[in-house]
């Protein structure tokens, strides 16, 4: 039982521990934990994280990120003005993490050939995909809506593979355009 694991830890680890949860440094709180037991004797990653997950509702911390602000175009397209190379495109991404999915918004450049990541827009973690609140996504709505808008700011087309469904594979806007370098 996770209780089981925080009892076991000294005061000071306890305290170290709730210290980074307040800081909302999971990882960390996580090998805190696990350093708090001798070499063999320590617990798993998956009870240390259940652990640190126990420690953010005890202290009335949200564990699982919330979701993002809504994106305001204009200020996107201030913010891609002061970026380096000529904007080509403006590209939404699938990209996860381990607490979900998540879509970056990208202003895609050349000279230098590069992609900038303007904005992440994360509304929930994959527990959704178990109580049935996705889809329909709304990280990709919002992507959709605020990328085609950036991309009309800029002149530039807007290109998102995937809206439908997370996918961290799908062809990149520099996949489409004739075998030019990804």
């Amino acid at each position: 039982m996770n209780s089981d694991i925080w009892a076991a830890l000294p005061a000071a680890t306890r305290s170290a521990v709730d210290d980074l949860v307040r800081l909302d440094r999971r990882i960390m709180a996580i090998k805190e934990i696990r350093e708090g037991f001798p070499e063999g004797a320590r617990p798993g990653l998956y009870e240390a994280l259940d652990v640190v997950a126990e420690r953010y509702r005890e202290l009335g911390r949200r564990f699982e990120p919330g979701p993002t602000e809504p994106l305001d175009p204009a200020a996107l397209a201030a913010r891609a003005a002061q970026l380096p190379g000529r904007a080509v495109a403006v590209e939404a991404v699938w990209d996860g993490d381990t607490f979900g999915w998540m879509v970056d918004l990208q202003l895609v450049t050349d000279d230098p050939d590069t992609e900038h990541c303007l904005a992440v827009i994360r509304h929930g973690g994959d527990l959704r995909l178990f109580n049935g609140t996705v889809p329909p996504w709304p990280e990709a709505q919002e992507a959709q809506s605020a990328g085609r808008a950036l991309a009309e700011l800029l002149g530039v087309p807007f290109h998102f593979a995937s809206p439908d469904r997370p996918d961290d594979e799908a062809p990149r806007w520099r996949d489409t355009q004739g075998g030019a370098p990804s």
